[in-house]
């Protein structure tokens, strides 16, 4: 017995299409970011069916990689330069470990002005401005330490000074 298959090439199914409606409501994008991203080149229609955008329903998984990039604090360029013209991810391993270490120093940084803050709410001082803990957060404030931009090491130096039972001297 033999059988004949027909094959069209570049066929696509458009009972599995989604327009950029559906994909808004399913992933929570506006339809407007869904077209920025698409002239960003980090997602792609399968092209125009009536007027209005069609997508694979692949294109999800690209909207959760772009959240979690961006979740990471990747710009949109870094995102687009991991994912494949398929959209699949080809992780650059280097700078997602510059930028687990940028996290990292951030946590750090926030963390020493989290217990500064801390301690000038809970200390035993007369006033604020006889407490050292109090007016090292202070100088280092005045100095950029605590902008966001500058690792934490900085003010950890400052603020972050304990005593060897572990709580900031007055």
């Amino acid at each position: 017995m033999k059988f004949t298959i027909e094959v069209e090439v570049n066929f696509k199914s458009r009972a599995f299409l989604m327009d950029i409606a559906e994909v808004a409501k399913r992933s929570g994008v506006p339809a407007s970011t869904l077209r920025y991203y698409e002239k960003k080149g980090l997602i792609a229609s399968v092209g125009p069916a009536g007027g209005r955008r069609q997508f694979v329903p692949s294109v999800l998984n690209q909207l959760a990689l772009i959240a979690l990039g961006q979740a990471a604090g990747l710009s949109l360029d870094e995102i687009a330069s991991m994912l494949t013209p398929s959209g699949g991810p080809n992780i650059d391993r280097e700078l997602l470990s510059n930028k687990a270490d940028d996290i990292d120093a951030t946590i750090k940084q926030l963390r020493a002005v989290s217990r500064g803050l801390r301690h000038a709410a809970a200390c035993p001082a007369p006033s604020h401005a006889e407490c050292p803990t109090f007016q090292g957060l202070l100088k280092a404030a005045a100095a950029g330490a605590l902008d966001r931009q500058r690792v934490g090491r900085q003010v950890g130096r400052q603020v972050g000074y304990r005593d060897a039972a572990g709580s900031a001297p007055c």
